[in-house]
């Protein structure tokens, strides 16, 4: 019996070949097993019809753990007799499919970590370590087929002994594309922060040391740099925010162990699932009360994001050291991609690090780190990146072609549609400068590539002055076919029903700015969405954004704006012209501005909470995106609903100010823990009511949440809560991120829909 067989998936890059090698012989097959470059796998085995029928059985129940089958046809007929052993064949130049991609990169394995180790491992102290089961494949590779000679490690000649290896059926590193040793694989070394060569029989052990000891580190890793320095000292950590321009960003650490982890953070088994997992992405977790690292890691923040070392060099970098943790945040300037090239990282970071940890593999494509949070029991993706992109999500709607969505203006992706299958990247960044948009042009080239796709429709925001709706335009163009603009928060909730598969919805999209159909700035919405559109059914009350998108930078301004004509409003906002750039002269003109009552107006949750947050003295000027949002969630963890205010609706409007002024009216009489939690608690009840108010009008059973809000724990366990209690099942983000980042997901489902 003959069988021809086509996979389709993340089949390559995840030891498929040899596992269906050691499965033909098992089974007394002969044939061949191949890649193609559409980044399928072909086969073709010939023998008795039981041992052929096994042996498709166990490629379905068998298959390696990190390979994902999407599509398994098989042609059978009469055996012809022209094999005489199965073998792996020399990859096809075949594009008869699209829609399959080389898997994302996987953290080092166990089996990996035990040999770099080992004293007596020829790969001891080895810091790019790899085998079949680990190792980079997105940051690598230039094309497809994922053979080696499409990768980043071309120029490194394997030796004998791993020539060996590579072609022993029974050695885990068979076929095993990234396999190198101390011997023929790349290197790594040590220079100061103007390229020199520090003289070093150890680069990465002493590289830690240096940490230790105070110095900030750039290390070259698998999808970029990362910046490294000390977790228990205040200094560098000081120095790091000057130079990055961080005033109170917080930044991401590297813990060596989980145990470390706990002795500073609070880890529940999900999290501590997520941080052991393949993909090692970094957690928001807890701080504990007797936190131990510098206060000046995630200043304001009861959260910090943690990870656990991915490869073999940050296991080799904490070997000597004696810090519990490292700062490992993304080596980049300010609003600029990740760094990638050794003479780029030079120029770009050398002024603001004191020595550099070098390797001299190119690095194909960036690739920051991933960030989840534990959400109740659901995980909220902040950021799908490394370990995650670009492995396809699998969709329930059949597209016509490949739509392309390219994401809006702040934690841009892009989003290619094809096939049930949408292939998101992994993190751009925000489109504010040249380098950013030039990053997010290129990964859409590679990623169609990669997917063999042609694009038939693009897909981008309603914003007119987005850089992304206007590159929408330019790729239309260039490839001949139309733009379907997606007003933004039926973006996040397509996203939502797509992601669970569901036809209809009544859906609360909260964030701080998406351009409205009515030319204002919507952010606290509930609509009503299907296949077929959407219609705007509720929202929070509009207020002014004095001074435009000063308003989001210095929520002060809200603050007035909201309560402008409350008495003693203006003695209050004059005690806090400190905090204005030109004091008391410009709260002046902030309050004439709100006299005229023109301008923007917002119905966005974001600046609310951004208002209360100013108006409780927890934050009163912005330094990074949702910074007084978050720090206002950080207080209220250690608060209770003091207040119980109910909420006012009327016409399908929740009354906001009505909440600033009980703030206001309680700010000396009761802890701002207290208020803050119950100005959370106001919103999210009355987002609740809204809600199930449409959904009862509509006859509809379930009810979403989606948009950067919904990272918020408490506002969003506190609508789950209520609306659940009402008996409507509840939809919430586990796999695309629920804010921006997940934007041109939603954006090219909706186009796909058109």
């Amino acid at each position: 019996m003959r069988a021809e067989i086509l996979l389709e998936g993340i089949v390559q890059g995840v030891g498929f070949r040899p596992f269906v090698y050691r499965c033909a012989v098992r089974n007394r097959l002969v044939g061949y097993v191949q890649n193609r470059q559409d980044a399928g796998i072909m086969m073709v085995v010939e023998g008795s019809k039981r041992d052929v029928k096994r042996f498709i059985s166990e490629l379905k129940s068998n298959k390696p753990p990190l390979a994902r089958i999407d599509n398994f046809s098989v042609k059978y007929g009469r055996a012809q007799g022209e094999f005489e052993e199965f073998r792996i064949v020399k990859s096809a130049l075949v594009r008869e499919i699209s829609g399959s991609v080389v898997p994302p990169d996987i953290s080092i394995c166990q089996e990996c970590l035990k040999d770099l180790q080992s004293l007596s491992n020829r790969r001891h102290g080895y810091f790019f370590i790899t085998c079949t089961d680990c190792g980079p494949r997105y940051t690598v590779i230039r094309d497809t087929p994922y053979d080696r000679p499409n990768t980043m490690m071309q120029r490194f000649h394997m030796c004998k002994l791993c020539q060996k290896e590579y072609t022993d059926p029974a050695d885990r590193r068979f076929h095993a594309q990234t396999i190198a040793c101390g011997d023929c694989g790349p290197s790594v070394y040590l220079t100061d922060k103007k390229g020199n060569r520090v003289r070093s029989d150890d680069p990465i052990r002493d590289a830690g040391k240096l940490i230790d000891e105070g110095s900030i580190v750039a290390i070259k890793g698998n999808g970029g740099f990362h910046i490294a320095c000390a977790t228990t000292k205040d200094d560098p950590i000081a120095r790091l925010r000057r130079v990055k321009h961080r005033a109170e960003k917080p930044f991401a650490i590297m813990a060596r162990d989980l145990e470390t982890i706990k002795s500073f953070a609070y880890v529940n088994r999900k999290e501590a699932a997520l941080l052991e997992s393949y993909v090692k992405p970094i957690v928001l977790l807890r701080k504990r009360r007797d936190f131990c690292l510098s206060d000046l890691i995630a200043p304001g923040l009861f959260n910090l994001g943690v990870m656990l070392p991915y490869t073999g060099l940050h296991f080799m970098l904490f070997e000597n050291a004696k810090e519990p943790a490292f700062i490992m945040t993304s080596g980049n300037p300010p609003d600029e991609p990740i760094a990638t090239g050794n003479s780029e990282a030079l120029k770009r970071l050398g002024p603001d690090v004191d020595f550099f940890l070098f390797h001299d593999r190119e690095i194909a494509q960036r690739c920051d780190d991933s960030v989840v949070r534990v959400v109740g029991k659901n995980i909220a993706m902040i950021r799908r990146s490394r370990g995650y992109a670009p492995a396809p999500i699998h969709v329930e709607m059949d597209v016509d072609g490949c739509v392309l969505g390219v994401g809006a203006e702040l934690n841009v992706t892009c989003c290619l549609l094809m096939q049930k299958k949408a292939f998101l990247s992994q993190h751009i960044g925000d489109i504010e400068t040249p380098e950013t948009l030039v990053f997010l042009k290129r990964t859409i080239q590679h990623l169609s590539k990669l997917t063999r796709s042609e694009i038939t429709r693009v897909a981008c925001d309603l914003h007119p002055g987005f850089a992304t709706t206007k590159l929408a335009f330019k790729i239309a163009e260039s490839c001949h076919v139309p733009v379907i603009k997606v007003q933004h928060h039926y973006a996040h909730i397509a996203k939502l029903m797509a992601e669970n598969d569901v036809d209809e919805v009544v859906g609360i999209a909260c964030d701080g700015f998406g351009y409205g159909e009515d030319g204002k700035a919507w952010g606290g919405e509930i609509l009503h969405c299907s296949s077929n559109g959407y219609e705007r059914i509720g929202h929070l009350e509009e207020h002014l954004m004095l001074g435009g998108d000063l308003a989001t930078k210095f929520p002060l301004r809200m603050v007035a704006s909201i309560l402008g004509d409350v008495e003693g409003i203006d003695e209050w906002l004059n005690s806090k012209a400190a905090y204005f750039p030109h004091g008391q002269k410009e709260i002046e003109i902030v309050l004439a501005e709100l006299g005229r009552k023109k301008g923007l107006y917002t119905s966005s949750c974001g600046r609310v909470l951004d208002a209360v947050s100013a108006l409780l003295g927890i934050c009163y000027s912005r330094t990074y995106e949702g910074e007084p949002a978050m720090k206002l969630e950080s207080t209220a963890a250690y608060g209770k609903d003091a207040l119980k205010l109910q909420p006012r609706i009327q016409g399908e409007i929740l009354d906001t100010r009505l909440l600033l002024e009980e703030v206001y009216r309680r700010r000396d009489s009761l802890p701002v823990a207290d208020l803050a939690c119950s100005a959370q608690s106001y919103l999210a009840r009355g987002l609740a009511e809204l809600a199930v108010s449409g959904a009862e009008r509509l006859e509809l059973p379930t009810i979403g949440f989606s948009g950067g809000v919904a990272y918020n724990e408490q506002i969003t366990l506190a609508i789950r809560d209520f609306i659940q209690e009402r008996g409507f099942r509840f939809i919430m983000h586990n796999r695309v991120p629920p804010g921006d980042a997940g934007i041109s997901f939603g954006q090219a489902i909706v186009a796909g829909r058109t």
